[in-house]
């Protein structure tokens, strides 16, 4: 690739919201990305992950998919654990205060980390660091020397701040040193890039550059990317809403959740968690307003591309293989209706929670005449535990079921 087409693929994906920051950044990159060549030296480029739970799902892998990109073209990449920073948690999306995690509940979630990113990341050419390299031995002269930087003010306009004022909530002291600690992170490792969500955007933005340039050095360049929809296709995967795709799946899972997206979320998945290059998914998207590729053919190239990424094409082509003999050939429509399980609860509880039967004693008759399928497979134990999946109810009724 030559600088022009490779600015374009490291800024695929990033958000800042702010047109005007998005051109300077794309600038400073591209002249970063020149002089690099021009001195035989491969930049250093740094994403921190704070490890607050133990397992990662595609919408953590975003970042990664970033750092690999500038790892195929010959940089330097450090994936910092933030060993330390976890101590406090980042407040940069929440609107409550996190709660503060042991030392030893860090340690452990830090251990699996590592070997999770290098699902995406060449482990060979990744450096490993920890934070708590440097943040640990932090003074309190040294904290107060970084805090004359930032003003209360500029923390208070924060939108998740603002609004927890605004209810009276409160706002803890501790919170506001995640943004030093993040841009002492930068400092020390000397980076030239840093990569992350558009909700790091403050932390990198405001805190990172500040803090470099304060402390007497060239500001790092924010690449912040958009932050992944979840299988709903409306808010941030998470966990905890039941729209995650976990990558410590299976080929099957993580196939048949891709292709539960809606329509509307694809060119954010396009952009934010394939191989593909810009042109590619241009032309993809125009062929898709074309009418010349048929959304769900298109879906199905994108969940065959992000499967085969974490397990390879034999288990991905297994898994496309499987998907079309047991849904796309049993006719199952594009538009499910989704339905939210909850712990304990029976597939008999779904179908009359969803008022497909009126009654139990009606539920339980389907079941019996064999009229319910999970996934493809007949199921008559209507005591069966709800498990995530395609319920069909007869001929024509459905439901995506998510936990």
């Amino acid at each position: 690739m030559n600088i022009d087409e490779q600015v374009a693929l490291l800024m695929q994906g990033t958000e800042y919201g702010d047109r005007d920051i998005q051109r300077n950044m794309a600038e400073e990159l591209k002249d970063r990305l020149i002089q690099a060549e021009k001195n035989h030296r491969p930049l250093r480029i740094y994403c921190g992950y704070d490890p607050t739970k133990a397992d990662l799902h595609l919408g953590h892998t975003v970042t990664m998919r970033k750092l690999r990109q500038f790892q195929e073209l010959g940089h330097h990449i450090i994936f910092l654990i933030g060993d330390f920073t976890a101590l406090i948690g980042d407040p940069s999306d929440k609107d409550v205060t996190r709660p503060i995690l042991t030392r030893q509940q860090v340690e452990e979630n830090a251990r699996t980390y590592a070997e999770q990113a290098f699902r995406i990341l060449d482990r060979n050419k990744t450096e490993i660091r920890y934070n708590s390299e440097w943040l640990s031995k932090l003074g309190f002269a040294d904290l107060i020397k970084i805090a004359s930087n930032f003003t209360v003010q500029q923390f208070l306009s924060r939108e998740k701040f603002k609004l927890r004022w605004e209810k009276g909530d409160p706002i803890y002291v501790h919170e506001t040193f995640y943004a030093f600690m993040q841009g002492y992170d930068a400092y020390m490792l000397d980076t030239d890039v840093q990569v992350g969500g558009t909700d790091q955007f403050f932390n990198i933005m405001m805190a990172g550059r500040k803090i470099m340039t304060a402390m007497g050095k060239q500001p790092n360049i924010a690449i912040t990317v958009e932050i992944l929809p979840g299988t709903d296709g409306e808010v941030k995967m998470s966990k905890s809403l039941g729209n995650h795709i976990p990558i410590s799946t299976t080929a099957d899972d993580m196939y048949g959740k891709l292709m539960s997206i809606p329509d509307k979320a694809m060119p954010h998945y396009f952009r934010l968690v394939t191989r593909w290059t810009p042109s590619e998914v241009e032309i993809l998207e125009k062929m898709m307003e074309e009418g010349k590729v048929h959304p769900r053919d298109a879906k199905m190239r994108l969940a065959y591309e992000v499967t085969d990424t974490f397990y390879g094409k034999e288990q991905a082509t297994q898994a496309q293989n499987d998907f079309i003999q047991r849904f796309q050939k049993k006719e199952v429509p594009d538009d499910i209706p989704g339905f939210v399980i909850t712990p304990g609860q029976t597939l008999l509880d779904v179908v009359v929670a969803a008022q497909i039967a009126p009654s139990k004693s009606q539920a339980k008759r389907l079941f019996e005449q064999g009229g319910v399928t999970m996934d493809g497979e007949p199921l008559k134990d209507w005591a069966t535990e709800a498990h995530a999946g395609i319920l069909q109810v007869g001929k024509r009724k459905f439901l995506k079921l998510t936990d």
